[in-house]
């Protein structure tokens, strides 16, 4: 049997008895995807690690707290053997063999009757990578061949193009906090197969350079007191090329719904009857202040964070944010867009009772090459901001938490 390749197969488990022998980290390890695949998984074992116990406990396979005795493949038609007795393995195996159960052994591939492969998945799509020579097998390079080929396609590195019609519509993808790394593999997969792309200046700019010859790239920059596509715009070219029948992303900043105006443009999107699909981002007011350093929790020092806009200073009377209850607050509050407000900012919490040398850090461009760091406090912020020429995008933290890491290098 070791004299030829394995012949490759999917298996399709619903509703079919899988019996997984062992509670370990083979188990704990394979049990997710035996789930997800509707089998009705029996889990024969003494002790099971808590991932494998909790999985019991929701009711997500059926556990006997035992170990592995004659009969217990019989109904099967799949087995996993992967227990740390050796005899038990080889009487399984034997069952196995008589009932014509494909059983995989952990410890044992030749004496398998089947083989789990490197799997991965990308929209829709299964990869399942064997090796070749039975004699010869090498796990780690068929996981590596699978990670290649799966981020090829997440990445849009590795083409491989769709032959039945694409529905046309709009993904409104939120592009994280700047790196381009950083945007979610749903993200960058969606951009990968974009016709039209309406890019903020917040965005992961460096992505867009990946982008095939083909794909039109439309500027939706808003630069602060400068140029300007204004959002009504942006709505009615969202909707005029989705309507043409092209593939729509809006790559967003951080994400579509933190101060991003995505609701704006669901609901111009929804009212046109185009479909629309939601991409979450990670948001900077969480990720640049960690990659300054900064936690935006810490255990003793603050049990909550809050995020605040800060394009409306506190005297203005469209402002939506209480200052006031904020200036109460222990915890740590992140503010975005306020770079040019922060004066201000700082005057209204020290005035409703924060403390003047509350810690201050204004991280600008965060997580990009140009990341910097400038610290204060509230009573010295606006000179600082003054002083070092800190220009948006910025994200402004304000708390202890700004003390408890390593202090910043000048």
């Amino acid at each position: 049997m070791a004299e030829h390749p394995a012949y490759p197969v999917g298996l399709r488990l619903t509703g079919r008895r899988v019996v997984v022998l062992g509670g370990g980290q083979v188990a704990q390890r394979r049990l997710p995807a035996l789930i997800a695949a509707g089998a009705d998984v029996h889990l024969v074992s003494p002790e099971a690690t808590p991932s494998v116990e909790a999985m019991a406990d929701a009711g997500e396979i059926t556990w006997s707290r035992r170990r592995y005795t004659e009969g217990d493949l019989e109904g099967a038609w799949y087995a996993l053997i992967s227990t740390s007795d050796l005899e038990a393995n080889n009487l399984a195996s034997a069952e196995g063999e008589r009932r014509r159960v494909w059983c995989v052994r952990s410890d044992d591939a030749d004496r398998a009757t089947a083989w789990t492969p490197a799997t991965g998945h990308s929209e829709g799509v299964t990869v399942a990578v064997l090796t070749t020579d039975a004699k010869g097998r090498d796990p780690r390079h068929t996981a590596a061949v699978r990670d290649a080929v799966i981020e090829g396609l997440r990445d849009g590195t590795l083409v491989a193009p769709q032959f039945r019609t694409r529905a046309p519509g709009v993904a409104l993808v939120g592009g994280g906090p700047g790196d381009p790394d950083l945007i979610t593999v749903r993200g960058r997969r969606l951009l990968a197969g974009a016709d039209v792309v309406i890019a903020d200046r917040l965005g992961p700019r460096d992505l867009l350079a990946e982008l095939p010859p083909h794909v039109e790239v439309i500027d939706a920059a808003k630069i602060p007191y400068g140029r300007y596509m204004a959002q009504e715009a942006i709505n009615n070219a969202l909707i005029e090329h989705a309507k043409q029948g092209r593939s729509v992303v809006r790559l967003k900043g951080g994400d579509p719904y933190v101060f991003g105006r995505g609701m704006e443009e669901l609901q111009a999107l929804a009212e046109a009857g185009i479909p629309c699909t939601v991409v979450p981002g990670i948001s900077s007011s969480i990720s640049v202040p960690g990659a300054a350093g900064i936690p935006v929790t810490h255990r003793g020092v603050a049990h909550e964070f809050t995020v605040v806009s800060g394009h409306v200073a506190p005297d203005d009377e469209r402002s939506l944010v209480d200052w006031a209850s904020l200036a109460k607050l222990t915890g740590t509050l992140v503010i975005l867009m306020g770079v040019d407000k922060i004066g201000k900012i700082a005057e209204a919490l020290i005035a409703h009772g924060k403390p003047a040398d509350t810690p201050v850090a204004l991280v600008q461009e965060g997580t990009t090459a140009t990341q910097r760091r400038v610290d204060a406090t509230l009573a010295t912020v606006g000179e600082r901001v003054r002083a070092e020429d800190v220009r948006p995008p910025a994200v402004i933290i304000v708390g202890p938490v700004v003390g408890v890491g390593p202090r910043p290098t000048e």
